[in-house]
């Protein structure tokens, strides 16, 4: 199903070549701002049928990529967020039936009103123009980033690492024959044909104006280096140091399930619980069975001197542990005083992405969720439900930590802005 790998010859060939994908993209951009939300469904439809008829030869691609990343030595986390399977590419093919579903926020009036002078002003959501989305070992990040983009009348240029590079070409091609089968152009979703990393610092220098919005999805060094050298605005956050924080008043047998889940479900990803947070108070009945618990999950644990009293398997925690986002089997563990202890060790160390107090007090849970600044905030939950698709948006196309237009899993809606319509009869300004 797909071709082979595509080298560029040299930094002019490429610097050519992306300035060309660039202004397709911003011409594709063009025809998706104005198109029909029916025309924009029947892609989706197709896409999605495409990705169902196809899974052998994205599951034969994928194989590839990851017999690659093995051979070079990645981690058994890397591994898991390369690999695809059947269920994987199942999921991502439901994720675009559910994206098919929302309302189509292009050209939603989200406030109107009038002036004494007689004047009508709307608020309406408009696309931002070209996405461009760097991303590294996740290939359903192709397809995730295409669809919202296309719902949402963005033209997207997809730029996966080269651990991705053959899934990402199957995905890919799955749709392109939805925006074929539609009639919207294939510029609409472009997916770089180079392995070669100076085409990240060219996304990064805007590419001549052809691109208006970056969205980083990888490690720290891929979203620190996108951070400064940017000359576009982003959509991104550095990592996910991620807390549980285990509350006196949290049920023992909720704590557990939800503090595996979070920490084992799969390490690698950004929902990961990286810390755990537990009170003094439940201290005596609580942090022996959790230290247990995770140790027999094969987790690592690495305590404070009171959770290493719990258990001879725990090892100590340095000061950087609380401040590392390990996306492996290790987790670093603590007792705080309460609740304001558990706050005030989050403000320190935690990096706004997703946190989680377990509790069945309801005042310690509404000033958790209210004091605690983080995109998501949860009350008994695992803080893997930090996901665009677990909201409903269908997919995401990352996670924002910043506090400016969009926080939290980016799906369609977020991947818009707003222009204001005024509606006159005649007036001018005295």
């Amino acid at each position: 199903m797909t071709a082979p790998l595509k080298a560029v010859g040299n930094d002019d060939d490429l610097a050519a070549l992306m300035t060309r994908l660039a202004a397709s993209a911003r011409a594709a951009a063009r025809v998706l701002a104005l198109a029909p939300p029916a025309q924009k469904d029947r892609a989706l439809d197709a896409m999605e049928r495409a990705i169902r008829a196809h899974v052998a030869d994205i599951l034969k691609a994928n194989a590839e990529d990851v017999a690659e990343a093995r051979a070079g030595g990645a981690t058994a986390a890397f591994v898991d967020r390369l690999t695809l399977t059947e269920a994987r590419v199942a999921a991502m093919a439901d994720g675009i039936g559910i994206v098919r579903g929302i309302p189509d926020p292009v050209g939603a009036v989200t406030e109107r009103w009038q002036r004494p002078n007689g004047m009508t002003i709307e608020r309406v959501r408009v696309p931002l123009g070209v996405v461009g989305v760097i991303f590294e070992s996740r290939p359903n990040v192709c397809a995730d980033a295409g669809v919202l983009c296309l719902k949402s009348g963005n033209a997207v240029m997809l730029r996966g690492g080269s651990d991705s590079f053959r899934s990402c070409r199957a995905i890919h091609e799955c749709l392109v024959q939805g925006l074929r089968e539609a009639g919207l152009p294939e510029a609409a979703i472009t997916l770089v044909p180079t392995r070669d990393r100076a085409a990240v610092g060219l996304m990064l220098a805007g590419l001549d104006g052809g691109i208006d919005l970056i969205v980083p999805r990888g490690g720290k060094s891929l979203v620190a280096r996108v951070e400064a050298e940017a000359r576009v605005p982003v959509f991104a956050h550095l990592e996910g140091v991620n807390h549980v924080y285990v509350d006196g008043a949290a049920r023992l047998d909720m704590a557990k399930s939800i503090v595996l889940n979070a920490k084992m479900r799969r390490p690698g990803i950004c929902g990961a619980a990286e810390t755990l947070l537990v009170d003094r108070a439940a201290a005596s009945t609580h942090l022996k069975p959790l230290v247990g618990m995770l140790l027999d999950a094969g987790c690592e644990v690495r305590g404070d001197e009171t959770v290493r009293a719990t258990d001879a398997r725990v090892t100590p925690a340095g000061e950087s542990d609380w401040d590392t986002e390990y996306e492996d089997a290790i987790i670093a563990a603590r007792v705080v005083d309460g609740v304001d202890g558990a706050i005030a060790h989050i403000a320190r160390h935690g990096s706004h992405h997703t946190e989680a107090v377990v509790t069945e007090d309801d005042e310690v849970a509404a000033k958790f969720l209210a004091e605690v600044d983080a995109a998501i905030v949860m009350h008994n939950a695992s803080t893997q439900f930090a996901d665009g698709g677990e909201f409903g948006f269908g997919a995401e196309i990352g996670i924002a930590t910043g506090k400016f237009h969009a926080r939290g899993p980016v799906g369609a809606e977020q991947l818009t802005s707003f222009k204001y319509r005024v509606h006159g009869s005649g007036q001018t300004r005295p």
